[in-house]
Order: C-alpha cells, then sequence, then structure tokens
C-alpha cells in the first residue's frame, strides 16, 4: 500500500486546497439529476502507465462508487482536443474534463462558445466563469524525490529526462535539482528533452536513448517526465541496472527494485472530485492548486521500493516534506518567475 509524506490519498475533496475564483455554476437538483461526465485524455492515452491513467483511474472510481457512466476520448493529433470537447458540450457532457497543459486554449475557446457547459483542465489555468483549474505543486513533490536521488547515488551524477521544454516541465526539473543539491551540493544533473512536437510524451524509444546516453555519462539515477515516453527510460534504466524516479502515477511496480520512487500526481483525486462534485450540485470555477498539504503529490513509498529506499532517506524526506507542509522549507517554483536558483 503506498504512502504519502503527504495527507494520506483518499477519495476526499481538497476542502484545505487554494481556491480562488470559488462560485457554485448550478443548483444542485439541475446538476445532481443529469450529469454526463467526460474525459478528453492527452496524448498517450488512456493507459500510458502516467498522468492519462491517472485521470482514467479516477473516473473509474467515480463510475464504480455511483454507477454513472461517463465518456472518454484519446486524442491522436492537435485538432481533435477542440473537435472532442465541443462534441461532448454539444452532446449535454458535463463536467468535461481535459487532461493536460496542451488542451489549455482548446478549453478557452470552447467554453467560451457552451457558457452553460462546465470543463475542468488539469495543468493549465483558463479564467473562464465555468472552468475548473487544478494545478499541482510538483515542485515540492520532486524537491523530496531529487533528495532521494542525492542519498541513492554513488556517482553523485544525476540525470533528468522531459518530455517538451517548457515552463511546467521545468518545474520539475528545477525543484528536482534543488533537492539533489540541498544533499550533495556538488553533485551534477545533465538534463535531456525527447522532443519539440506532442510526439514527445508518446516515444519510448526515444526516452531510451537518452537514458542509455546519459547513463554512459555517468549517471546512475534519473529521473523521468515526459508521460508516456517515460516507459523507455525506466525499461533502460533496469535495463542496466540504474535506478529510475517515475513521475504522475505510481510506477515502482514496473520495475520494482529499479525505481527508486514516483513523483505522484493524484489527477485520480482530481478528476472523481470533478465528477462528484457535479454530481452534488456543488461544481465550482476557479483554481485548485494540490500539493503535499492537500494531499495532492507524494513521492510513493510501497512494497516495490522498500528494499531500495533506506531508512535514512525515509527520515530525511519525511523531515523535508514536513518542513515544506508547515512552510519553514520553501521550494521554488519555476513558474513564477522562470527562474532556476539552484545552480547546477
Amino acid at each position: 500500500m503506498s504512502k504519502s509524506f503527504g495527507v494520506a490519498h483518499r477519495f476526499v475533496h481538497f476542502a484545505s486546497a487554494a481556491v480562488l475564483f470559488a462560485t457554485v455554476l448550478a443548483s444542485p437538483s439541475a446538476m445532481s439529476q443529469d450529469i454526463k461526465p467526460a474525459l478528453v485524455y492527452d496524448f498517450g492515452g488512456r493507459f500510458d502507465a502516467s498522468f492519462n491513467e491517472s485521470a482514467y483511474r479516477g473516473a473509474e472510481k467515480f463510475k464504480k462508487d455511483t454507477g454513472i457512466a461517463y465518456r472518454d476520448y484519446e486524442i491522436q493529433n492537435d485538432s481533435q482536443r477542440e473537435q472532442a470537447l465541443r462534441e461532448f458540450a454539444r452532446r449535454g457532457h458535463f463536467p468535461i474534463v481535459a487532461v493536460g497543459f496542451a488542451q489549455g486554449a482548446a478549453v478557452a475557446k470552447v467554453a467560451k462558445e457552451f457558457p452553460n457547459s462546465r470543463f475542468a483542465i488539469v495543468d493549465f489555468v483558463v479564467p473562464e466563469p465555468n472552468v475548473r483549474s487544478i494545478v499541482f505543486k510538483e515542485n515540492e513533490s520532486s524537491y523530496l524525490a531529487g533528495m532521494m536521488a542525492a542519498m541513492s547515488s554513488k556517482s553523485d551524477t544525476l540525470g533528468f529526462i522531459g518530455g517538451m521544454d517548457v515552463p511546467l516541465i521545468r518545474k520539475f526539473s528545477c525543484a528536482y535539482i534543488g533537492g539533489v543539491k540541498a544533499v550533495k551540493p556538488n553533485a551534477q544533473v545533465l538534463v535531456s528533452w525527447t522532443g519539440t512536437t506532442g510526439d514527445a510524451w508518446n516515444n519510448p524509444t526515444r526516452g531510451a536513448e537518452l537514458a542509455r546516453s546519459q547513463f554512459g555519462r555517468g549517471v546512475d539515477t534519473v529521473y523521468a517526465v515526459a508521460g508516456g515516453t517515460s516507459i523507455g527510460i525506466l525499461q533502460a534504466a533496469a535495463d542496466a541496472k540504474k535506478f529510475s524516479i517515475g513521475e504522475a502515477s505510481n510506477q515502482n511496480g514496473l520495475h520494482p527494485g529499479s525505481v527508486l520512487t514516483s513523483v505522484v500526481k493524484h489527477l485520480d483525486l482530481a478528476v472523481y472530485n470533478a465528477f462528484m462534485d457535479a454530481k452534488a450540485g456543488k461544481f465550482s470555477a476557479g483554481v485548485q492548486a494540490l500539493g503535499l498539504a492537500e494531499g495532492g503529490v507524494e513521492v510513493a513509498m510501497d512494497d516495490n521500493n522498500k528494499s531500495v529506499v533506506t531508512e535514512p532517506m525515509r527520515n530525511r524526506v519525511k523531515d523535508a516534506s514536513t518542513k515544506i507542509m508547515a512552510g519553514s522549507l520553501k521550494v521554488h517554483n519555476f513558474l513564477d518567475d522562470q527562474q532556476c536558483p539552484y545552480s547546477n
């Protein structure tokens, strides 16, 4: 059973989340009687073993708990984002949840066209009165992962492989470097990117190539933040008998003993709560920012990685997590200023 060093991950509303512009959008009777939830995945699809699959699990739990079916769609190209959202809205679906920052423009456009529909988007802020924007404090959990990577490293050379080089993924890499430097100030972090198009998130072969290149340069632990591409990175690490760090979903079980930990983003909770709020007539627009304190992110500890996570490592991460939640340890958020203060 996975354990969090934040709030235990359970299917509850994020009552303590930072919520801006929170406005209930419809009466309970109108929303609860005719709810028709829908989910639009980003590239990689529902079974990417990463963020899309986490969203899928949340929708499946909602269906199991309520008996209410949902519709979902796996896009194959950029134009389908807007098409899928618009078609769901035309058919009266709500809320319509879009997974991934790349869906931001499409959600903004379609939400304006259908002001009486309800939308939610993950990893992007759309300031429309009928859109819930769900963002995560991945910098907090990435910092903890960096600490773990440094503590496990014998070469003092760590790796980071991201999908597209965009500010959101820089948020992960910057905080990861910060965690590494907190433990080993002289350690080096090599950073690579898997592509410049949507294929960056669904190219395991390219991910494996970059991982092997980093291992050849002395890296002994690599953090993979590349969606479905990360599967190739984790496999390459297992083949080379190196450590990897998963992201979005708990990927510890993919290669037990090789995946040091996973930086979990609970998209499952975000999707589940969006659907449940609509069912209860309590769907609200605005921004939800979910970190360690809100149970939105964690570094996964379970039976699959207990043999490689030492007690000193566990204790140091627990202490840092407590300080982050208390506000006494501030982890830089790259999105605030597009700068990374941690020297590399």
